[in-house]
């Protein structure tokens, strides 16, 4: 009976879905790569130029402000302990990356999530696209990314942004649906328009969830380190995926408790940001 059924061609259309938009939008996604390459580029050799000595007192000054001493004295070992182990560089690509993706998916995600919250109707097309984005796996992001932004470290970016991007929206439109209602109408009360309540009144309330959603969207996007090497970036992942290749078990420990190192400074300092002392 089964048998007597005729396939539905999803790979025929997607893949003529691709070709179409590849065909037709070529010269767009060649800027938005190129402009993107210059940006992530201009980080990587910022962190790069700047002494590796500089970087360790700043980042455990900034993680004793926030997190407590232990989170500095921490960082101060774990970023001397990469250094040590000649991992420096690529941790430099991967922090490029992931302050690239973090920041693209706030510059989109925030938006989204105020609208969601604001919007019935954008929450209600939104939810199913951002369930959709989650349950995807990984690896399939991959594929539409390069033949639309070719390989490196374009589309692990894109692929980052896709796959980190769904914590703020859903966070930041939770936070500004958790404000007090008495807070809004007290706030209308006196006048405010639109903007004077988002920002003076919902946006800060909202502030330790929206934060939230980035903490997570910084974790999603270390995770997808490893498999954006698969695509040509390099960094931390792409040390791991030369391991994997080579059988190298002692170099991608190593490049494996870099990302950890990496991963734990960075949670524990954005846990913290919301946080008044």
């Amino acid at each position: 009976m089964m048998n007597s059924i005729p396939r539905i061609p999803l790979a025929h259309w997607t893949d003529v879905a691709i070709d179409y938009l590849t065909l037709n939008y070529r010269d767009t996604t060649k800027a938005i790569a190129k402009f993107l390459e210059t940006i992530i580029i201009g980080i990587r050799d910022f962190l790069l130029v700047v002494p590796p000595e500089l970087i360790i007192i700043i980042v455990a000054l900034i993680a004793w402000r926030l997190a407590g001493k232990r989170t500095a004295l921490f960082s101060v070992i774990g970023l001397f302990f990469i250094y040590n182990i000649q991992l420096w560089q690529g941790t430099m690509h991967t922090l490029a990356m992931v302050i690239s993706g973090v920041s693209l998916c706030i510059l989109l995600g925030v938006p989204i999530g105020i609208l969601a919250a604001k919007n019935k109707t954008v929450n209600s097309i939104v939810t199913p696209i951002l369930d959709f984005m989650q349950t995807l796996p990984a690896f399939v992001y991959l594929l539409p990314a390069i033949p639309f932004f070719g390989l490196g470290v374009v589309p692990a970016v894109i692929t980052t942004l896709i796959f980190a991007m769904p914590p703020v929206i859903r966070l930041t439109s939770l936070g500004l649906r958790q404000v007090p209602e008495e807070l809004i109408e007290l706030g209308k009360s006196f006048g405010a328009t639109f903007f004077q309540m988002l920002f003076k009144i919902e946006l800060p309330l909202a502030r330790s969830t929206i934060l939230a959603g980035i903490n997570q969207c910084i974790m999603l996007s270390l995770s997808m380190v490893v498999i954006a090497a698969m695509i040509g970036a390099k960094g931390l992942g792409g040390e791991v995926w030369t391991a994997i290749q080579t059988l190298n078990m002692g170099k991608g420990f190593e490049a494996g408790i870099a990302i950890v190192i990496l991963a734990i400074i960075l949670d524990r300092i954005t846990q913290n940001l919301g946080k008044t002392k």
